[in-house]
């Protein structure tokens, strides 16, 4: 079976989680650099690879009245990247991040001196609002 991906798309980090192979549950996979992007991306694409990954759920930082903001597009824009060989989905990530810092809180992890932990758990939880509304009942 295949794999989804959830991706947590910032200007410095990339948060990548992945989904068991039933789709129920996303795990944390790793934390990969922005830049350089041409590396961002064939890091992406190893690990599509590697798990068998056809479908990656992008979160997409809309403003909080719902528009398309300057960091949306930049996310549009990372995932043209990928387009052509995945098959991508926009998933609302609306303060995914605090939701992100206050579980790592509630399980005692230093965050602010990991900011890639931050965003580790902000892909899963895009992820996992995708499995969700999207499991089979």
């Amino acid at each position: 079976m295949n794999k989804i991906m959830g991706l947590d798309v910032g200007t410095k980090r990339i948060g990548v989680s992945l989904s068991d192979a039933l789709g129920f549950t996303a795990q944390p996979y790793e934390t990969i650099p922005r830049q350089p992007e041409e590396n961002a991306i064939a890091a992406i694409k190893k690990i599509c690879t590697e798990n068998n990954v056809k479908k990656i759920v992008i979160g997409l930082p809309k403003m909080m009245n719902g528009t398309i903001g300057e960091q949306a597009e930049d996310c549009i824009k990372f995932s043209d990247l990928l387009k052509s060989d995945f098959e991508i989905i926009f998933e609302d990530e609306r303060l995914t991040s605090r939701q992100a810092e206050k579980i790592l809180a509630l399980q005692g992890k230093k965050y602010t001196k990991n900011k890639g932990l931050v965003d580790l758990k902000s892909a899963c939880i895009i992820l996992q609002q995708y499995l969700d509304r999207n499991s089979i009942n």
